[in-house]
């Protein structure tokens, strides 16, 4: 192994396979949404930063020259299935299947190749047995794990020999997974065990097999539905069940009058931190002073088509009262740099220190702006 990709490496195992990587002398590129400072600490490290649900996989023509490709990134909650909401079964399975599935196929070519090409996608034992419960998340790793068996023979009837890795534990202890905290004392192990049976081209790994998921495995085919109603029985006792729904959600204010590149590019970094992006869209522009050139409809209808969007509402006079009235209860808050230490956000930042809501600065870039275009409208007119 040369050069690594790991998608999904800023956290939980993903980030113990890269930094045992790192450790071979290995190039490692790690893409994740958000960046784990840790990850500046290492020379051979480089960040990429993509958000899986975004449908655009362009980012990956830069890693071509890459051997070893690592996929851990995934979510789930234990919930029942009624208060799992629509937008999570959506982003569920855009990220822990449709994602895996695109970036394989992006990668197939060279795994069907001669030259050494290894590769280990997570999956999940919830993707082996019936998990009621945990039914999208099972779902989804359903949907991986089936792909991986199937490509495993399209790779070995090409002749070559590298294989896919199917990684399926139970739980990982040492990663935010189900609601903790990075801890690489007790991820390094396993991780390690990955890096090995991948090395080895095995096909399929289940830590904690033989003390546990083999057991697991027999009871689950013997008899599936009693298999279903005991584990339905040991998760509502776990204390496990998660009411809160697995999204971020981000907003942002704006006019969006004369819409240009410098609007569309706030959207898009927007949605890079976010799993789902609320805008609000000023009714005018007599906040700045100055009149618009579209009508308030037509600039929402705009908004609501760009594929960064999930959701479109009228802002309010302080984009703090989106929150505070409930009307979206955000994790981030979208604004442009230029109103970073201005008293109207310094008031913003106190009013969120206690809420979990991070004010995220972006900077302007070079190029079309708002201003430009209507002074150029008002000279025609003028003419």
């Amino acid at each position: 192994m040369k050069e690594a990709l790991v998608i999904g490496g800023s956290n939980g195992i993903g980030l113990a396979i890269a930094m045992e990587l790192q450790k071979k002398d290995i190039l490692v590129h790690v893409v994740d949404k958000v960046k784990n400072d840790m990850l500046d600490d290492y020379n051979n490290i480089l960040f990429c930063q993509a958000n899986l649900l975004d449908s655009d996989f362009s980012f990956l023509a830069q890693f071509k020259d890459i051997d070893t490709l690592i996929i851990t990134a995934g979510f789930g909650r234990i919930s029942p299935f009624e208060g799992i909401l629509e937008q999570e079964i959506q982003n569920s399975f855009q990220v822990n299947s449709i994602a895996v599935i695109k970036v394989l196929h992006f990668f197939f070519p060279k795994m069907k190749g001669k030259a050494p090409f290894h590769c280990a996608v997570m999956g999940s034992i919830a993707g082996l047995i019936s998990s009621p419960l945990f039914a999208t998340y099972g779902a989804t790793k359903a949907a991986v794990c089936n792909a991986i068996e199937s490509l495993n023979i399209e790779l070995e009837m090409a002749g070559t020999e590298n294989r896919i890795l199917n990684v399926s534990p139970g739980s990982i202890k040492g990663t935010k997974f189900n609601g903790g905290d990075n801890d690489l004392s007790k991820t390094e192990a396993l991780a390690q065990a990955i890096l090995g049976k991948m090395e080895e081209r095995q096909t399929l790994y289940i830590p904690e097999y033989e003390e546990v998921f083999r057991g697991v495995i027999e009871r689950y085919r013997q008899d599936p539905h009693q298999f279903g109603l005991q584990s339905y029985q040991y998760k509502m006792e776990s204390g496990r069940i998660s009411s809160k729904p697995q999204l971020k959600i981000g907003y942002l204010s704006g006019t969006f009058d004369l819409f240009h590149i410098g609007h569309l590019n706030l959207l898009r970094r927007a949605k890079q931190h976010c799993d789902y992006l609320v805008v609000g869209v000023h009714k005018d522009a007599s906040h700045k002073g100055k009149s618009t050139f579209i009508s308030f409809d037509e600039r929402c209808e705009i908004i609501k088509s760009i594929k960064y969007v999930d959701q479109v509402i009228p802002s309010e006079k302080e984009d703090c009262d989106v929150y505070l009235k409930g009307i979206v209860k955000y994790d981030y808050l979208f604004v442009g740099s230029d109103y970073k230490g201005t008293e109207r956000f310094n008031r913003y930042e106190q009013i969120f220190a206690d809420k979990g809501v991070k004010i995220i600065y972006f900077p302007y870039t070079q190029g079309t702006s708002s201003s430009q275009l209507r002074e150029a409208l008002s000279a025609i007119r003028g003419k």
